[in-house]
């Protein structure tokens, strides 16, 4: 077998080859969800992402042969590294062949461009950060992935694990059958609302530049605690809002208010990658009618942000907020909802959802290394 070659994306064909990759890997993959290769480009562009505004990133490509096998990005997330004092530096958009030797050229030489950078510690796969697509499954591999979230294959860990690389932190997902609630956790919301004296509403989609203020605020006090957290940037949340807008059920954004102030929210999304799975090419044409078709039948939903300031946690009111989803992706035939990811030692947040049916079914897993 010939020797595997690592070389830097330079051109706008290696570009084309990085992000074809994944789609020739996974194409018989039931559960994988091809996104749109639009989006992919978009995401990897300075010119497109806000994550470059405060990071920067180097893109691989391994090849054997002329064949590409394997592609990486070697990561500076100077938002993480500042908040959290440490000299962490990450690894993302990791795809390769069940091929050790691919798998050990990839992360050595993302690697060595962290080690020249002074970073300490390698860790992923994060794309860009956890506040994208991050984590390698680990448990749970055949259900396929939800909307924002990665699936690979079941080497994946094993290729990982092969170089060195350990377990920093697991990130779980629950799942429930979209069921009545029962009668006593309806009761408990309610008490909690009076109790608290908040209230709960949907977001106004004709005022939504100024409801996503309220979002901006709020959110990176809601995570400031939690492990690998990155605060965005104010572009990052503006562009976030922007990509997330079309896909917004108004229903599944809710606010919390007490005495007119919003003070906490929750965001749940159709679980798009339904409609996504119709469309094995990637391309948007003429792809986004089968997009579009599809996208009728969408019957899940996952729970992607509930955020609340330490002050208003432990009160009852994030059952209120799984109860205000819960009950309107009912109204809506919504089949089956998800909750996550919430970091394994979350107690406080995994008990919340345990406590209204959800169980843990799905495990995605977040690698280091020391450099």
């Amino acid at each position: 077998m010939s020797a595997v070659d690592v070389r830097v994306v330079r051109t706008a064909g290696d570009r084309r080859r990085f992000i074809a990759l994944p789609y020739r890997l996974h194409r018989s993959d039931p559960c994988w969800t091809p996104p749109l290769r639009r989006d992919v480009t978009k995401a990897l562009s300075p010119r497109t992402n806000p994550f470059f505004e405060h990071g920067e990133a180097e893109f691989y490509l391994a090849e054997r042969d002329g064949r590409v096998v394997g592609r990486i990005a070697a990561i500076a997330n100077r938002a993480h590294n500042e908040f959290h004092a440490d000299r962490v530096g990450f690894f993302g958009f990791f795809e390769c062949e069940d091929d050790e030797e691919a798998a050990g050229a990839l992360l050595d030489r993302s690697s060595a461009w962290l080690r020249e950078r002074g970073f300490e510690q390698a860790r992923g796969p994060a794309s860009f950060s956890t506040n994208d697509e991050c984590g390698v499954v680990v448990h749970g591999f055949e259900f396929p992935g939800t909307v924002l979230t990665p699936h690979n294959p079941r080497y994946y860990p094993t290729l990982l694990e092969s170089q060195g690389f350990a377990k920093a932190k697991d990130l779980f997902f629950l799942e429930r059958a979209c069921e009545e609630l029962p009668e006593r956790l309806q009761r408990g919301a309610e008490l909690a609302a009076r109790r608290n004296k908040v209230s709960l509403r949907k977001i106004d989609m004709s005022r939504y530049d100024e409801e996503i203020e309220h979002v901006k605020r709020l959110y990176n006090d809601a995570w400031d605690r939690n492990w690998g957290f990155v605060p965005m940037t104010e572009s990052e949340l503006d562009h976030l809002g922007r990509e997330l807008k079309p896909i917004v059920v108004p229903e599944y954004v809710v606010f919390v208010e007490r005495e007119g102030e919003v003070v906490g929210f929750a965001v749940a999304l159709p679980d798009l990658n339904v409609a996504l799975r119709a469309n094995p090419s990637g391309r948007l044409l003429p792809g986004l009618l089968k997009i579009l078709w599809a996208a009728r039948k969408i019957d899940r939903v996952r729970i992607v942000l509930l955020g609340l300031p330490p002050r208003f946690r432990g009160k009852g009111i994030d059952a209120m907020l799984i109860q205000w989803i819960w009950q309107r992706a009912r109204e809506k035939g919504v089949a089956w909802g998800e909750g996550g990811w919430i970091l394994e030692d979350n107690a406080p947040m995994l008990n919340a959802l345990t406590r209204v049916g959800f169980e843990h079914y799905r495990t995605l897993r977040m690698y280091e290394r020391a450099l």
